[in-house]
């Protein structure tokens, strides 16, 4: 187990976009688990991406209760209707705010053997993968916030 640092606001590698991962090789593996590790030690921590722990790589690990997640590559395929929802961030602490996002989002991507994986989810898994798949681009939640919460 490794824990990694989380890169906070002010990073300018927040702000950059994500390199695709070539090949899942143990070095992918290892990241993923050392940002899995990062995610369940870190307090309100639902989902983690590449660069938050100072990776331009596309990888996400995320847990919304229903067990953990490990994304290699992964993008939006389909999305439908509108929630709003309220969100904060790793590497914006103390911060909440409310945002729209999609109801329902399907998104495609690798898991840690390598295999191509499609998975939907609503509610809170729609949202973080919408977040998480954000981050890959260099996106923050405080771009689309509409309201912060005290």
């Amino acid at each position: 187990m490794a824990l990694r640092q989380i890169i906070l606001l002010g990073d300018e590698i927040l702000r950059k976009k994500c390199k695709e991962v070539e090949v899942v090789d143990d070095r992918v593996k290892q990241i993923l688990n050392d940002m899995a590790d990062t995610m369940y030690n870190t307090e309100n921590g639902g989902g983690l991406a590449g660069p938050q722990v100072g990776m331009l790589k596309r990888l996400v690990v995320m847990d919304m209760g229903q067990g953990l997640i490990k994304l290699v590559n992964p993008k939006i395929i389909k999305q439908e209707g509108i929630q709003e929802v309220i969100e904060g961030c790793l590497s914006i602490p103390n911060r909440w705010g409310k945002l729209k996002r999609p109801a329902k989002v399907t998104i495609q991507a690798l898991n840690e053997n390598g295999e191509e994986i499609t998975l939907t989810g609503t509610g809170d898994l729609a949202k973080c993968f919408c977040h998480e798949i954000d981050h890959l681009e260099g996106i923050l939640f405080t771009d689309l916030v509409t309201e912060y919460i005290k």
